[in-house]
């Protein structure tokens, strides 16, 4: 059942984002109920700029940051003050997350995986499909799908 107020709504359509963050941020020592919280608060206060946005990217990125802004203070509040800004690494915490992309990809079924490999190498549309005996509109959609796939995964 959905729910029917839109900040609920909201909510629930971007509860996978929120839950990847709290998995993010919880190997980094706070607890998950009280990033997800934080987070919650953090978005309720800005609700009238994010629902004045359509679902979509832009709306996505909003929440994303929001949430991540807010989760790291919740990091800074519960552990040792300083303890994240002398610990917290921007360029590990890059790599963890294409780690999971990659990890992501790996789990793709042939085509698919083969595809977004290609286009993460450089080629276009019409070298992928010339490599992989697909048509160009058949690259095109498989790799639509795909992102959308991903996407889920991290929002």
């Amino acid at each position: 059942m959905k729910p029917k107020d839109p900040f609920e709504t909201l909510l629930h359509r971007y509860n996978g984002l929120l839950f990847s963050l709290c998995r993010h941020f919880d190997r980094k020592g706070a607890e998950a109920d009280d990033l997800l919280q934080d987070a919650s608060v953090a978005l309720w206060r800005d609700r009238e700029r994010l629902l004045s946005l359509s679902a979509g990217p832009q709306q996505a990125a909003l929440v994303w940051r929001i949430s991540r802004n807010a989760m790291i203070d919740t990091l800074r509040r519960t552990r040792e003050l300083d303890s994240l800004s002398d610990d917290y690494d921007r360029e590990a915490d890059d790599r963890n997350l294409i780690n999971e992309l990659h990890e992501r990809i790996e789990l793709l079924d042939e085509p698919d995986r083969s595809i977004v490999k290609l286009q993460l190498e450089g080629y276009n549309y019409e070298e992928i499909a010339e490599k992989t005996g697909l048509t160009v509109k058949n690259v095109s959609v498989r790799l639509v799908r795909v992102k959308d796939k991903l996407r889920s995964y991290f929002l």
